[in-house]
């Protein structure tokens, strides 16, 4: 497992397993996020299955998954959503750690300043939500 924080209150991570949860909730993570569709996983690593696990150590579970080139108006509002209902430090986790990156960036472009999220995704290699940035502002400026 390789959790990387982009803010005080929010890290990315590629895909976790039901092994990982205990150290995720170690370390103060309160909500899960899955934003990687179980068509990409083996069962082990599915939806249910992590949500099981999450569940069972006292964590709260969100299912957001979406693939890549599928990300949606509806993707960043649920994101945004499970954000706003998080009562702690939130976990997301996708393939790499990129899509969790880039629609927790649109999610919050309207109250985090969106050059600085582009950095703190980019200091984890996390480059592709610099695409992204015309639409974060927008975001914020709208």
């Amino acid at each position: 497992m390789d959790i990387r924080p982009l803010s005080d209150d929010y890290a990315v991570s590629p895909q976790i397993t039901a092994e990982d949860i205990p150290a995720i909730k170690a370390a103060g993570y309160t909500t899960v996020i899955c934003n990687r569709p179980d068509s990409e996983v083996a069962p082990e690593q599915a939806i249910d299955a992590i949500r099981a696990a999450v569940e069972a150590a006292g964590l709260r579970f969100v299912a957001n998954p979406f693939a890549g080139s599928e990300l949606s108006e509806d993707h960043v509002a649920a994101q945004g959503a499970a954000l706003d209902a998080a009562e702690g430090p939130v976990l997301a986790y996708c393939a790499s750690g990129n899509r969790s990156s880039i629609v927790w960036g649109l999610a919050r472009a309207g109250t985090h300043d969106p050059d600085s999220m582009i950095e703190a995704a980019q200091r984890h290699g996390y480059t592709q939500i610099a695409q992204f940035r015309d639409a974060m502002r927008a975001r914020a400026n709208g």
